[in-house]
């Protein structure tokens, strides 16, 4: 029962941060506009891709979750 209990508590952790993290997003001037994310614009459609972003963060999650499982 406690694991579930755990379990219950990190889920809601998470989408404490995910919640941060769009609320200041926005405030981040560089997020978005990093070299490697890709924006076509034409009349009435625009496709944005940030791979450049999901990379740095992709690397900044993965040395967090290194260090927290030490």
């Amino acid at each position: 029962m406690s694991e579930i209990a755990r379990l219950i508590i990190m889920v809601g952790v998470l989408l404490v941060i995910i919640g941060v993290v769009i609320l200041l997003a926005p405030k981040i001037p560089w997020l978005g506009k990093l070299p490697l994310d890709f924006t076509y614009k034409r009349d009435n459609f625009t496709f944005y891709f940030p791979l450049g972003t999901c990379i740095l963060l992709s690397i900044i999650l993965t040395i967090i979750l290194a260090l927290w499982r030490r």
